[in-house]
């Protein structure tokens, strides 16, 4: 072999090499890919979602700066609209964005570790997004924040690099201590940096983890009035050990079931709490009251996108199943596909929907993908 033809072979088995270093670096993405043929055929067959509605969510790093203020702006928007709830059950939320607070709170311990904790969060999620195109004047989409794509420094991401196209920087550093599952970090104190740096949060705190502890509630259930601004300690902690890429697609391709899924993705080490707890602080710690710290979306925007993939790989098979129970404290009856989610004042169009009619992002009440 002359010269000339050794270093073309070796141009391309380096070239071959970062290919596949490139490819692993996102396992998930292909997976995503893999199973998007499987959503496709759904959507052809969808009585309610055609390709001319259909709406495509992306991670904040792929969208544009002017997407990025435009969202910015409607959850700034929202959180200055007048609340939809009784004042008299909900005195402390004053704002429509308080709305979406409130009303996880009271479902806590019924969607959380439970049969419904996917399909709750899809049509929370979705019902905020919706909020902010209906009630806000956004015409694009809830993006997510995939923790695998920014594991080694979150604090440094665009999610959460402090700029004005971010959803809010780290916290003010103040001395504070491990919460438990993770190291002190940097910050613990106020939204330092960027559009949300005098956000507040008005409702809680029912279970924070960490100092400094924020001022109780004056009513035990949390309603009361109660506003402070929200607090961050994000680290690389977690997502450095729970939520890389290799995890996420671990998470994917290892749940054979259902069951499997829910659970590894909510246990200690899983995504789920690795993405609340690496924002951390007040709210983000706090597991009623965590969609107080306006990052929430993305993340569940992420979960979402999870289980949209897991679904996809053998969606026959995967769309229309459950396990679990309806409290998360044990007992109770086993979750069921006739079970209803009724997000009272935030439901799309007003309308409560059984399970099995939110198990697909592309029939029912909704109409998107993910890329």
């Amino acid at each position: 072999m002359g010269v000339t033809s050794l270093r073309g072979l070796l141009a391309f088995l380096v070239s071959l090499s970062l290919f596949s270093a490139l490819s692993a670096a996102d396992a998930v993405g292909d997976l995503q890919t893999k199973g998007r043929a499987a959503i496709d055929a759904q959507l052809a067959k969808s009585k309610t979602c055609t390709k001319d509605k259909l709406m495509v969510r992306r991670e904040w790093g792929d969208i544009s700066a002017a997407d990025k203020k435009a969202y910015i702006a409607a959850v700034l928007c929202i959180s200055k609209k007048p609340s939809k709830l009784d004042a008299t059950k909900y005195p402390g939320a004053k704002s429509r964005y308080d709305d979406f607070v409130a009303i996880h709170i009271k479902n806590t311990l019924s969607i959380h570790g439970t049969g419904n904790f996917l399909s709750w969060h899809r049509y929370y999620t979705a019902a905020y997004e919706n909020a902010l195109r209906t009630e806000c004047g956004y015409n694009g989409t809830q993006p997510y924040w995939d923790w695998g794509r920014w594991a080694s420094s979150p604090e440094t991401s665009p999610i959460f690099d402090g700029s004005e196209t971010s959803m809010g920087g780290q916290g003010e550093k103040v001395t504070h201590n491990n919460n438990g599952l993770k190291p002190a970090g940097n910050g613990g104190g106020c939204i330092a940096s960027g559009p949300f740096k005098n956000f507040t949060v008005n409702l809680g705190p029912m279970a924070v983890m960490g100092t400094p502890a924020p001022p109780r509630n004056p009513r035990s259930d949390g309603f009361g009035y109660n506003p402070r601004c929200v607090t961050r300690d994000l680290s690389s902690y977690l997502t450095q050990r729970d939520a890389t890429t290799a995890k996420i697609a671990s998470l994917i391709t290892g749940s054979k079931d259902i069951n499997t899924f829910q659970t590894q993705m909510q246990a200690n080490n899983g995504v789920h709490p690795a993405g609340h707890f690496t924002i951390s602080g007040d709210p983000g710690s706090d597991f009623y009251v965590s969609p107080g710290d306006p990052a929430f979306w993305l993340h569940h925007g992420m979960i979402d996108r999870v289980w949209s993939v897991w679904q996809s790989q053998d969606l026959a098979k995967r769309l229309e199943v459950i396990a679990g129970g309806t409290s998360m404290m044990g007992g109770g009856k086993q979750q069921s596909l006739d079970d209803v989610v009724d997000l009272e004042v935030l439901n799309i169009g007003g309308k409560a929907y059984k399970i099995r009619e939110l198990v697909s992002t592309v029939d029912g009440p909704f109409c998107y993908v993910y890329e």
